[in-house]
C-alpha cells in the first residue's frame, strides 16, 4: 500500500480547508469595515501596478545581439 499518497492528499485537504476558512472570515472582516476595504483596494491597485511594472522589458538588459 501506497500511504505516501494518502497522507500528501490528506495534506492538501487540509491546507485547502484552512485557506478557504482564512478566506472566508477575511471577506467577512473587510465587508464589515470601510477601513479593511479601503486597505484591499489599495492593495490589489499596488499589485496590479507591481504586476504592469515587472511585464515590461527591462531596458539595463537589452541588447540588440541578444534578440538573433
Amino acid at each position: 500500500m501506497n500511504w505516501v499518497k494518502a497522507l500528501a492528499t490528506l495534506a492538501v485537504l487540509t491546507v485547502t480547508f484552512v485557506a478557504v476558512g482564512a478566506l472566508v472570515g477575511l471577506i467577512a472582516a473587510v465587508l464589515d469595515s470601510v477601513a479593511a476595504l479601503a486597505v484591499v483596494v489599495l492593495l490589489l491597485a499596488a499589485l496590479l501596478g507591481a504586476s504592469k511594472a515587472g511585464a515590461s522589458p527591462n531596458r539595463l538588459l537589452s541588447n540588440p545581439y541578444w534578440g538573433r
